[in-house]
C-alpha cells in the first residue's frame, strides 16, 4: 500500500515538474499553447475539407500561439480568400497570414 502512495506522488511531482519546465516564452511555445496550436490547425483543416470551395489538400496550415499561416496553392482568389475567411472562424485563432500562391 505504502508503495503505491509513494508512486503516485512520484508521479503526480514529475507532472508538475514537466509542466513547469514546459513554460513558454516570446520564441518559445509552452506545452499548452503548443496543444492549443494543434487543435486550431486541425480545426481550421477540417474547416477546408468541409468547404467545396477550398482544395484542403493544396494548402498547409500551420499555427504559432494563435498565429495562423496558410500556403500552398489556390486555383482562385476565390478559393484563397474562402481559405482565409474560413480559418478566421476557428475560436483561438489571433491573426492569419496569408502566403497562398495563385496558380
Amino acid at each position: 500500500m505504502n508503495f503505491l502512495r509513494t508512486r503516485r506522488w512520484l508521479a503526480a511531482a514529475l507532472a508538475a515538474t514537466a509542466l513547469t519546465a514546459c513554460a513558454g516564452s516570446a520564441t518559445r511555445e509552452s506545452t499548452g499553447e503548443y496543444i492549443d496550436d494543434s487543435v486550431i490547425t486541425t480545426k481550421v483543416k477540417a474547416k477546408f475539407f468541409d468547404n467545396p470551395q477550398v482544395r484542403a489538400m493544396s494548402i498547409s496550415v500551420e499555427t504559432y500561439k494563435g498565429v495562423v499561416q496558410l500556403s500552398g496553392f489556390a486555383a482562385s482568389e476565390t478559393e484563397r480568400s474562402r481559405a482565409v475567411e474560413l480559418a478566421r472562424t476557428v475560436p483561438g485563432v489571433k491573426s492569419v497570414h496569408n502566403d497562398i500562391i495563385l496558380k
